[in-house]
């Protein structure tokens, strides 16, 4: 679908309906979008959807069969280059110089849309240069010969050339090959800090999802050659979008410490044979998420409830698209769901309760868990943490968990006793107690006595 962003104000860039082919292959099809002053614009697409191809004709190096780009509502193909030189600069995929120029020359390139035919640079050019090259840390090389620098060096020049044009407009074809860690963030925060303060122009080809999420505030999609979505970040990058354009599950979160999208995709799972047997997870704060994905990649039919909407597993379960019996957040379990819940749990072959913590609010899933046994129906029960460290009831969660024990529920020490005893695969097995590890490290004895005492001490207040 062709999308086209309305801004306020001036708009710098505006590509509208754009067709690129290379011969008679079309690599672009009816591209249209708007951009306006200060917007970090990220490209994601899977290889061979157009990316590069989108940034080779807004840079005058693939000019569209079809379709006007226009830069301050001028052709681009109508200026001349210098005039679009002096407004756009450009890091390429392929930074290869085919001369072995010293750094500094190289950087000092970026001046000569600045320059008449002939004049020497200046004062001023010699002051640009040196300042992009300290901001992007490679003033240190500026005498070094270009081919002599490693990949990622090298790119940092071409980094600090594009930015000595002093350009309105930035286009970046996956600016971070071969630069570390480090440098993607420096040069990263870098162009960022361009954008909102001089207000920078910057499309920004990317493969990492996370660097795109981490930077940018406008993204677009691309599949086979058309733009399947775009807009505001949060809007774009989402899993249904993910799927659709790389077919590739993802969990996307926002993380609590940047305040970005986080992206972890997911492999495909392999097709495993059908167990004809539900399972039915009594869980919560996270106790049954990495339960939850080894189950259904061993087989096995999963059922989860009572969870709370917005919690960790409850939010687990509507991704892998569980069904699960569900209660208000931070509300207690009402007779109607927990009676819901019952019904669910008839219709499972096995119960798994895990090692989750025990308030007034939830204690009825205990009790379900004692109907399900009552009904015949093999109950396990994970006791990774005791029950005396994460009971909140004053013994009345331990006292019907003892119940559970004298009426048969097996007890097992941790997930990967209980797997084993279902027969799942050792790959499985060993994936369960990393995600334990992981995921149970907020449930470890040490860690909620701190909780409690936390809690015991703001009483006294």
């Amino acid at each position: 679908m062709a999308y086209e962003r309305m801004v306020a104000g001036l708009v710098f860039l505006r590509v509208d309906g754009i067709e690129c082919r290379y011969g008679s292959v079309k690599v672009l099809e009816d591209v249209s979008l708007s951009v306006k002053e200060g917007n970090f614009v990220g490209i994601l697409g899977p290889n061979g959807s157009g990316k590069t191809t989108l940034l080779k004709s807004i840079s005058r190096i693939l000019k569209p069969n079809r379709g006007t780009i226009l830069l301050n509502e001028a052709d681009i193909y109508s200026l001349e280059s210098v005039e679009v030189a002096k407004q756009m600069g450009v890091v390429p995929q392929d930074s290869s110089i085919g001369f072995n120029f010293a750094a500094l020359d190289v950087v000092l390139m970026g001046r000569n849309p600045h320059m008449k035919r002939f004049q020497m640079e200046s004062g001023k050019d010699m002051a640009i240069a040196r300042k992009v090259m300290k901001l992007t840390n490679t003033w240190q090389f500026a005498e070094r010969p270009i081919n002599e620098l490693s990949g990622g060096e090298r790119q940092r020049v071409i980094i600090a050339r594009a930015l000595a044009q002093e350009p309105r407009i930035l286009l970046l074809d996956e600016p971070l090959t071969h630069l570390d860690i480090v440098n993607q963030l420096e040069i990263m925060d870098l162009v960022k800090e361009f954008c909102v303060k001089e207000g920078l122009i910057v499309l920004a080809v990317f493969h990492d999802l996370n660097l795109a999420a981490r930077y940018c505030n406008v993204a677009v999609m691309l599949k086979n050659g058309k733009i399947f979505s775009a807009g505001s970040l949060d809007e774009i990058l989402t899993s249904e979008n993910i799927k659709g354009v790389f077919n590739v599950d993802a969990i996307v979160k926002k993380h609590l410490v940047t305040n970005s999208i986080f992206v972890i995709p997911l492999s495909a799972p392999k097709s495993p044979p059908s167990r004809k047997c539900s399972i039915h997870l009594i869980c919560g704060a996270g106790t049954g998420t990495s339960l939850m994905k080894v189950l259904l990649d061993e087989g096995y039919s999963v059922t989860a409830g009572v969870l709370n909407v917005l919690d960790t597993d409850f939010e687990t379960a509507q991704f892998l698209k569980i069904p699960v019996t569900t209660e208000a957040p931070f509300s207690p379990i009402t007779e109607k769901t927990h009676k819901a819940n019952l019904d669910m749990i008839s219709k499972a072959s096995k119960v798994v309760l895990t090692s989750v913590p025990f308030g007034y609010g939830n204690l009825q899933n205990l009790e379900a868990a004692r109907e399900a046994l009552a009904g015949g129906i093999p109950t396990f029960v994970i006791e990774e943490v005791p029950i005396e460290k994460r009971d909140f009831t004053k013994g009345k969660a331990k006292a019907l968990l003892m119940e559970l024990q004298s009426k048969g529920a097996m007890f097992v020490t941790n997930q990967t006793e209980l797997l084993a005893q279902l027969n799942v695969s050792e790959e499985k097995l060993k994936t369960a107690k990393e995600d334990t590890a992981r995921f149970l490290d907020h449930l470890k004895p040490e860690e909620l006595t701190k909780e409690t005492n936390i809690k015991e001490k703001g009483e006294k207040r």
